[in-house]
């Protein structure tokens, strides 16, 4: 019986991240789970290292006894938002550091140990593209395609693909985080908010034998926001 594939997924104690694990786990996979605050249920087929993606620097050690990894999958994600004349250089780098200093470090900690054929998803955001009062949010989550298109680019010889999953506003603990309260979310088109299950859902595809042929791309789900 084949062992079962190896995904290392960061944010896993809630939201998108806690859901993405949630999916992987019934599909077969193992997880390696890193996040500050532990999961809520410990799950047959699921390791958690405590981290604080925060502190990026902190992740080679951590990872040092991680091996055979299939896939990895960076969840982990915070939100502070502001207008101009009242940015907060603290809250940007807190978002830099977690969104995309963090990718860099798990990443190319991990690239060696990542199969062939392997898969990395980075969970971004539609407001990459630019939202009032989320301008340093934004900019954090607009630097995830280029790492994903320089990645993809590095790694087809070895058929390891890199794409971004970009969620417009999801149902998680996020959207009621103090941090974020002066830009409240905006019901998108479709009159309901993403579902995190739907993210997991579409992160799954890209992590399965379907999706690998799609790399360097950035798939948006947002319930028509971006209409």
């Amino acid at each position: 019986m084949a062992e079962p594939r190896h995904a290392v997924v960061t944010g896993v104690s809630s939201g998108i991240g806690a859901a993405i694990a949630t999916r992987l786990l019934a599909d077969g996979w193992r997880i390696t789970g890193l996040s500050r605050t532990a999961p809520a249920h410990t799950v047959a087929g699921s390791h958690w290292i405590p981290a604080d993606l925060s502190r990026p620097e902190t992740l080679p050690e951590l990872l040092a006894a991680v091996s055979g990894v299939d896939a990895i999958v960076h969840a982990a994600g915070v939100q502070r938002s502001a207008r101009l004349g009242e940015l907060e250089p603290e809250d940007g780098a807190l978002m830099w550091r977690i969104h995309v200093q963090a990718a860099g470090v798990l990443v190319d900690t991990l690239v060696d140990r990542i199969a062939d054929g392997g898969r990395v998803v980075l969970v971004g955001s539609r407001t990459m593209t630019g939202v009032p009062g989320k301008s340093q949010y934004a900019a954090t989550k607009a630097a995830l395609p280029a790492l994903a298109r320089s990645w993809a680019a590095e790694l087809a010889p070895r058929a390891v693909t890199v794409n971004v999953v970009a969620p417009g506003p999801t149902d998680t603990p996020m959207l009621r985080d103090p941090g974020r309260s002066r830009t409240p979310p905006v019901l998108p088109p479709l009159g309901r908010l993403v579902r995190p299950e739907e993210v997991a859902g579409l992160t799954s595809f890209l992590l399965g034998p379907e999706g690998g042929a799609v790399t360097g791309q950035t798939l948006v789900m947002c319930a028509g926001a971006s209409l």
